[in-house]
């Protein structure tokens, strides 16, 4: 199984010279051996493709990857699009520690992410 469990935080942006580790997301994704999301895996996987988005002050957030066309996006909400949270050409990213993403956040920024871990998932007990 290729699923993974991700952390990213927020990476260098005004206001946080430094990034916030406190201002993120974790989630699991399925990765090919080259480290880019895997469409077809996440087709098979997705009910266990779960995010967690965290913020300083604020409740976690609890939703799922989605795949839309080329796209992947952050879904909250199912049945509803306005609360997504699309990433800006992931499918073209590799996803691996140290690397940056950006995410359009619900405030409409997009903002950049430092993947911190990619981990083999877990399984249950």
């Amino acid at each position: 199984m290729t699923l993974m469990t991700i952390r990213l935080e927020l990476g260098r942006t005004r206001g946080f010279a430094q990034g916030d580790s406190s201002h993120g997301y974790e989630f699991i994704a399925p990765l090919t051996a080259d480290g880019h999301l895997d469409a077809e895996e996440w087709r098979r996987e997705k009910s266990h493709c779960a995010v967690r988005s965290f913020r300083p002050g604020q409740s976690d957030r609890r939703g799922m990857l989605r795949h839309v066309g080329q796209g992947w996006r952050f879904d909250y909400l199912p049945g509803r699009s306005d609360d997504d949270q699309p990433f800006f050409k992931l499918d073209r990213h590799v996803i691996a520690p140290g690397l940056y993403v950006t995410v359009t956040e619900e405030d409409g920024d997009q903002r950049p992410f430092k993947i911190v871990s990619v981990t083999p998932l877990r399984a249950s007990a």
